[in-house]
């Protein structure tokens, strides 16, 4: 399997940022490290290892960004809107320099966002908030109300990256095309989050999956379980 990193000098972060790329061809996949976790994380939990097979097929290119969430939701040494407005950057990296990257290194016009955890947050977040550049967003176990991080903090920017909120309000006919997949499980922590959004795409007649796994813990054996399945359907 390819692999390559890439690091570079973000404008829009200001800093450098390393991103992990694997594979040669195919569907480009933002994936997104769970909360506070680096590129490499993915690749370290072998999710990447779990779909080996697509990425040497050449269905699918992967490109694992770093996170920032230390300098963004969980910084509490800032205050509240300042973490909004360093997420709000790095959504800017994302939507203007990784997504172009990707693009075009891959051909397709669109990509696809995915992600565990809080990863399953970011890759929500940036696919609804750009439906224009995403063809599928895959979430496991993702939590979608950012508000707890925020400690009673709110305004304008923290609604428009909370998909809870801005989402049902949200009428770009993208949204319609996009292939949704909310992974979640019955020992999941985070399936009343799921079941919420899934709850407010039903109400828009967004179609999508809900799919709940029994048996099945918020953790890496469930995650490499579902992405290959999510990974097939493409």
């Amino acid at each position: 399997m390819k692999e390559e990193l890439k690091k570079w000098y973000s404008p829009s972060l200001n800093r450098d940022i390393e991103t992990l790329i694997f594979g040669h061809s195919g569907y480009p996949i933002l994936l997104f490290p769970t909360s506070m976790g680096s590129y490499y994380e993915n690749k370290d939990f072998k999710l990447i290892d779990a779909v080996q097979g697509f990425v040497d097929d050449g269905k699918i290119k992967i490109y694992c960004p770093d996170g920032i969430d230390k300098l963004s939701w969980y910084n509490k040494d800032i205050h509240p809107a300042d973490r909004i407005k360093n997420h709000i950057w790095y959504d800017k990296f994302l939507l203007e320099e990784l997504v172009p990257l990707a693009k075009d290194e891959t051909g397709h016009h669109k990509v696809i966002t995915a992600g565990c955890s809080f990863g399953g947050y970011h890759a929500a977040n940036f696919a609804f908030r750009h439906p224009w550049t995403v063809s599928h967003m895959f979430s496991m176990s993702g939590a979608f109300d950012i508000t707890g991080q925020l400690d009673g903090f709110y305004n304008n920017d923290a609604y428009f990256n909370n998909p809870v909120d801005f989402l049902p309000n949200d009428m770009n006919q993208e949204l319609w095309h996009m292939k949704i997949v909310l992974g979640t499980s019955d020992r999941d922590m985070c399936k009343g989050d799921n079941e919420r959004l899934s709850g407010i795409l039903h109400q828009k007649g967004i179609n999508h999956w809900l799919d709940i796994r029994q048996n099945a813990d918020h953790d890496w054996p469930t995650w490499r379980q579902m992405f290959p399945e999510y990974i097939a359907q493409l």
